[in-house]
Formats: C-alpha cells, structure tokens, sequence
C-alpha cells in the first residue's frame, strides 16, 4: 500500500536517506534551532513561560453554567487516576478523557476503544488536559477514551543509567492493565491505539513497532523520531541533553540499539510487516525536527510500511499540536473498533 505525503518527495536524495550519518551534522543544527526556538514555553513567538508547565483545565461556558456561574470553580472535563507503579517506584498519576456519555443511560453497559496520548520534553501528563489544548473539547465527539500518562523525560525507555525508570515497561506492564482494570475498555488491540508529540512521537512509533500486538494506530505529530542516535556531545541545548544520555547511556549500548527505531525498521523481517498498526507521522514545516519525519517516511515507503505523512505549516508549538491532535482523534476513528455493548459482547 503506498503511503501518503502531502508534499512529496521532489527534490529529495534516494543515496543520503539511505545514509543517515549525512544527515547527521545538518539535523543536529536544525535541531538546535529548533529547541531553542522551542524551550521554555513551545509556543509560538517565544513567550518566556516554562516549556509544556501545566495550566489550569480549561472551561466551556455550559460547565460555568452549570456550576452557578462560578467560573474558577469548575469540575475538570477529565480525572486524574493516582497510580503507584512498581516498575518504577514512583507515583506516576495519569489523566483520562471519558467519553460524554461514559455515564449515561445505556451508554453505561457499553465498552469503548482508547487511545494513549503521550506528552513531549519538559511536558507532563497535565499537558494535554491544560489551557493550552482543548483536548476534552475534542474527544467529546468521538466515542473514545483518552489517557495521557505521566512519562517525565524519559523518552519512554527503560533507562540505561538508572535501573529503576523503566518507562517502557511501565507503559506495558502496569499502565495499560490498570486502564483496562478500571474503566470499561476493549482490551484488545484492534480497540487501542498511542500518539505524541515530540518525545511522545517518537515513543509512540516505538510502541507501535516494538508491541504491534497491542496497538493498530501509532501517530506522531513532530516527532523527535532520531533520539536515540543523537551522541552526548550532539549540540542540543543543555536542558534537553541530560535527558538523552539518562535514557541512553553512551554511544553504542543495547538501549541505543534496541530503541532506534530506523534500526529496528530496517533489520525488519517482511513477514513482520503484515502485524504492524497503521503509522501517522506530521511535521510542521518551519519545525527543525522536520527531517526526521521525512527520513522515516522515506524508510517507511523503501520497507512498503503502509503509513500517511504529512508536512503542513507549523512549528514546534502548541498551536500546531492542538490543531493536528484533532486530525489524529478522525483518523482513529477509522482505524479502531467503534464502541460496543458490553452485554451483547459478553454473550458472543
């Protein structure tokens, strides 16, 4: 199946993409730019406000409402899940998006697809249910239920230098069986699907190669897709690069290897390719992590991984994330089981 790019590929060289140390030197500038442009508030215009802080929840006139007007006092759109992971040793509390009518009626019995949305470098898990998204806005219109996890800046990967963030296995192992323990999921991978930005985009195309039995959409929205190949003397701002040796460790060790996903794509087996979820990659195109998109895509297209990129007009900001998640939610609407009775699925 040939994927789509909205841009194409003109003017592009077969040889570099397939050498991707050429590219190396050119990324780690534009990745430069592109972090600094970025840090601090990953907003546009470079506002000086701390990157991916969250905000309050944000509030529609009907919750006002429905709260005697009292609009600071409004019940978030979402609840926070308080959860201990073990595999980690820490508390890693989650947010989760209901559908609105989790609690209605009928709708009580019925068992709903969920999606894994997963926050960027310096975000947290309040990022998407902050002010700066209308995430719960969005998800209104769809029968889905969204969580977003907590995945600090640990590039969601077992750690190489520190034994206990196992932010990988965490995920798996803990994160999705307590989902699927309290609220009423379809445990199964046709009903489950992950998506990011940035570090969230790269784990979520990670998740997605590495476990395609659990999932059968994986998007990326500016994906810092190259992390694990970036060397600790790559010129990143000094805010970024702790965090790619914590995760990595050296150049050369296993986490590198195991959790590059151009490597893992390339060394595929092609019976392998028939199991894996459908892939979403978007970059905007005045983002300098823009190249690693069109990179994997171009690797995508040469292992004939069916996927759709798209390069639109954007930054690395949260005005682009909010408009494209809105994309991502109308394409797992097509890619996973709809909703369904609990009670008619129990007698089948």
């Amino acid at each position: 199946m040939a994927s789509l790019n909205h841009r194409g590929h003109e003017g592009t060289n077969p040889q570099a993409e397939r050498n991707p140390m050429k590219h190396t030197r050119s990324l780690f500038f534009l990745l430069l730019l592109t972090l600094l442009a970025a840090a601090g508030a990953h907003v546009q215009n470079r506002a000086p406000s701390v990157a991916q802080t969250p905000a309050a929840p944000s509030q529609t006139p009907a919750q006002g409402a429905a709260n005697g007007g009292k609009t600071g006092e409004a019940k978030p759109r979402y609840e926070t899940v308080q959860f201990e992971s073990k595999l980690v040793g820490a508390a890693l509390p989650y947010n989760v998006v209901l559908p609105a009518d989790y609690n209605r009626g009928p709708s009580k019995h019925k068992r709903y697809p969920v999606i894994y949305l997963l926050h960027g470098l310096k975000g947290s898990a309040g990022d998407w249910v902050s002010d700066r998204a209308h995430l719960a806005d969005y998800a209104a219109r769809y029968p889905f239920i969204v969580v977003v996890p907590e995945g600090h800046d640990a590039w969601y990967t077992d750690s190489a230098t520190v034994p206990n963030e196992k932010y990988e296995s965490y995920l798996i192992q803990e994160l999705i069986p307590d989902v699927d323990r309290r609220f009423r999921t379809i445990p199964s991978r046709e009903a489950r699907a992950v998506a990011g930005l940035s570090m969230g985009g790269y784990g979520s195309l990670k998740f997605g190669l590495k476990y395609p039995d659990l999932f059968a959409f994986a998007a990326s929205m500016s994906g810092a897709l190259a992390a694990p190949s970036w060397p600790p003397d790559a010129p990143t701002p000094d805010w970024a690069r702790p965090s790619i040796a914590r995760a990595y460790g050296a150049m050369g060790t296993a986490t590198r290897r195991d959790n590059d996903i151009f490597r893992i794509v390339r060394e595929m087996p092609p019976e392998r390719v028939a199991r894996l979820p459908y892939f979403y990659l978007d970059c905007g195109t005045e983002d300098g992590l823009i190249t690693n998109s069109r990179d994997f895509s171009a690797l995508l297209i040469e292992k004939k991984i069916p996927h759709e990129f798209r390069e639109l007009p954007g930054t690395h900001s949260w005005p682009y994330w909010d408009r494209q998640v809105r994309e991502i939610l109308r394409l797992a609407a097509q890619k996973l089981s709809p909703a369904q009775d609990a009670q008619a699925a129990s007698r089948r």
